[in-house]
């Protein structure tokens, strides 16, 4: 769930204008997912394109079966998720970026008892990333690059504990109520137009002030990437596997049944740029998944974004 992402440039061309694309893998992952926190988003971000210094928005749905109520015979529910974020990543240094990441949630679930809604400002993730390595050789058969960082969320977004009581799903939430740490390694090889990043994400969480821990969180990814340059508009074509592993979440120091789990997704997008502007789409599918002991389902996530070059 948090950070989350991809922070290389593409190689650039003489008939390329200004537009550049950019991964941004440690800002996009550094958010909350399905087991763990308030479901805004977490790997959704794997596969952006973006440019080098930007401002954009960003919407996502996630869409969720779980069970109402703790029983082996309690009746499934639809859960929805929806989140607009607005987010921006400015550079200090020719090595140093800071990110921020600003969502604003409105969720909603259909229980026995009728529609429940929630809407509101969620947490905010402000986040750090540093370039260790990178190639320098222009002639390099291939080049690399390696990015490490490390990032906080702050409890912005609200925690209602009534939200949780008799329900598998422990996310729907606009909020954890807890400061959340965040650390990232990303490693990217291309070679021309054709490249793979992979990243690697763990995120600590803290208690808040109802004595509810959401469990860590580890996620990784795998992304293919192609840049086909038509001068004026470039397209980016994606594709990749990502997966997260929630551990369990406590209550008074108590572990709590039904909240660790796992799921793997496979991924694809595609990005298109033009001038100072880029606009892209994703899609999350799961090809297998463990969460809350069986009781909940992921069923998709899909993105779609619009930035524009600082």
């Amino acid at each position: 769930m948090f950070l989350s992402s991809k922070m290389f440039g593409l190689p650039p061309k003489d008939s390329i204008s200004s537009f550049t694309f950019q991964r941004l893998a440690a800002m996009e992952d550094f958010d909350c997912d399905a087991c763990g926190c308030s479901a805004s988003g977490g790997s959704m971000g794997f596969s952006s394109m973006l440019n080098n210094n930007f401002a954009g928005v960003r919407y996502f749905r996630q869409s969720y079966t779980s069970r109402d109520g703790i029983f082996a015979n309690s009746p499934w529910i639809d859960e929805n998720f929806n989140t607009v974020q607005a987010w921006a990543r400015i550079p200090l240094t020719g090595k140093i970026q800071i990110s921020a990441l600003v969502p604003y949630h409105f969720h909603q679930r259909e229980l026995t008892t009728g529609t429940e809604r929630i809407s509101g400002l969620g947490d905010i993730t402000l986040m750090g990333l540093y370039s260790v390595f990178e190639t320098k050789k222009d002639s390099a058969v291939f080049t690399h690059k390696v990015n490490v960082g490390a990032g906080v969320k702050i409890p912005t977004g609200q925690f209602a504990q009534a939200n949780n009581l008799g329900s598998i799903n422990q996310s729907f939430q606009l909020g954890t109520g807890s400061w959340d740490y965040s650390v990232v390694s990303e490693y990217v090889i291309s070679r021309k137009d054709l490249g793979m990043n992979t990243t690697l994400n763990y995120v600590f969480k803290t208690e808040n002030k109802k004595e509810y821990q959401y469990g860590d969180q580890f996620n990784y990814a795998a992304t293919l990437f192609y840049l086909f340059d038509f001068n004026a508009v470039q397209i980016v074509p994606q594709a990749g596997l990502a997966g997260e592993v929630y551990q369990t979440n406590k209550q008074y120091g108590l572990d709590l049944p039904n909240t660790a789990g796992d799921i793997l997704f496979g991924k694809f997008g595609l990005e298109a740029g033009k001038d100072k502007f880029s606009i892209g789409l994703n899609a999350m599918l799961p090809i297998n998944q463990n969460l809350s002991s069986g009781k909940m389902e992921a069923n998709y996530r899909w993105s779609v974004n619009l930035n524009y070059t600082l």
